[in-house]
């Protein structure tokens, strides 16, 4: 008779994120990094506007996992999701796939929970004022999990290129202790912000440095390739700079790569990443007034990450 493997679990968006609190995602990645350095792999395939990814991981105690998705920049405008896929999720002792994951469920909690955990960790513990820049599904999720998390934050302010979509996005919100407010000046709510959280598809930098005033902690998802960019130079150059993780953002993303070849920053102005920032001895901020920086680049390992605690949970 030939063994079987047992049937891994389907996990849809809909029947699991009810289940997922913002906290728990948060603290899922902090105890992740407390594991060995990931292996991971990179592939990506197509176009720049119609690109598919194949990220996968290894993490020794934690297991193996891949998520292959697809990114289609116009299929806004087609009311089809940018962003689809799956995430498989293996057992690291027998291989055994114990999980099938949404793509947008991991993605989602995911990216959110990566910059929460950044801005907890290098924010000024006084901070009150969130801007978000964007408008989209990612922006919708940094105001909740912003909010859950940080419970200092009593105003979120959300910015967009369309100030309809902004005021869509704040009038559908529910459940959010803190003041919503949409916003149209892009460089007056920088200037008021202490958390700038910016989630766009931008190409060419929508956040100045001169914007941004002192003790500002800036929080960047959007760029994910290596023509993609939300930051200038001269924010680069000013502020301390922190990644998730080096292995996914140094030579791969734009946020850093164009300011490199510009001679604005060097690899070496990357003062840490999550492995970095979770141990107790960590350089963080230093000061009230130093302006802080983190890329939020992702990578399969925050993905495995993710993805085994959305499993463990569902299956308990």
């Amino acid at each position: 008779m030939i063994a079987t493997s047992p049937a891994p679990q389907f996990l849809s968006y809909g029947a699991a994120i009810g289940r997922l609190g913002w906290h728990d995602a948060v603290e899922a990645l902090r105890q992740g990094h407390a594991f060995p350095k990931a292996e991971i792999r990179d592939a990506f395939l197509g176009p720049p506007t119609g690109t598919m990814m194949s990220r996968s991981a290894w993490i020794e105690g934690l297991g193996y996992g891949a998520k292959i998705f697809t990114v289609f920049d116009g299929n806004a405008a087609r009311g089809l999701p940018t962003v689809q896929g799956a995430m498989l999720v293996f057992d690291g002792e027998t291989g055994t796939l114990q999980a099938i994951v949404d793509s947008p469920l991991v993605t989602e909690l995911k990216t959110a929970a990566d910059s929460v955990l950044g801005a907890s960790l290098l924010a000024r513990p006084d901070s009150r004022h969130l801007l978000v820049v964007g408008a989209g599904t990612v922006a919708a999720s940094l105001v909740k999990a912003y909010a859950a998390v940080l419970p200092g934050i009593e105003r979120v302010s959300v910015w967009s290129r369309r100030p309809e979509q902004a005021r869509e996005l704040v009038a559908g919100m529910s459940g959010v202790k803190a003041e919503l407010v949409a916003v149209e000046d892009l460089q007056d709510a920088v200037g008021q912000a202490d958390i700038v959280s910016s989630a766009t598809m931008a190409r060419q930098p929508v956040i100045l440095g001169d914007w941004v005033r002192p003790g500002t902690h800036v929080d960047l998802i959007g760029a994910f390739k290596a023509d993609m960019r939300e930051a200038d130079d001269a924010l680069m150059a000013r502020a301390a700079l922190f990644v998730d993780s080096r292995a996914t953002t140094l030579g791969h993303i734009g946020e850093l790569m164009l300011p490199i070849a510009a001679g604005a920053i060097t690899a070496e102005s990357v003062l840490g990443d999550l492995y970095d920032l979770v141990r107790p001895d960590a350089r963080r901020r230093q000061s009230a007034d130093e302006i802080t920086v983190f890329k939020n680049g992702g990578g399969a390992h925050l993905d495995l990450m993710i993805a085994s605690w959305i499993a463990r949970v569902m299956a308990g």
